[in-house]
């Protein structure tokens, strides 16, 4: 799944958005373009609660055309 996040400027950004993704599937995949504001996530759980997730650690994303 993909999602764009405004608020991920940078590769810290980057860093604390895989963190909190993988707090909730440990074995998630994530690549981040911080350039382009962009996560690609490969995951068992579900987009609802990658969505909750990011939102809490204060990157709210929204859905990424595949």
């Amino acid at each position: 799944m993909q999602f764009h996040i405004d608020t991920m400027t940078c590769f810290g950004c980057a860093r604390s958005v895989t963190k909190a993704i993988q707090s909730v599937d440990p074995a998630a995949v994530v690549k981040a373009d911080p350039e382009n504001r962009k996560i690609e996530v490969e995951t068992s759980a579900g987009r609802a609660d990658i969505e909750s997730v990011l939102a809490d650690a204060g990157y709210p994303a929204s859905r990424e055309a595949a």
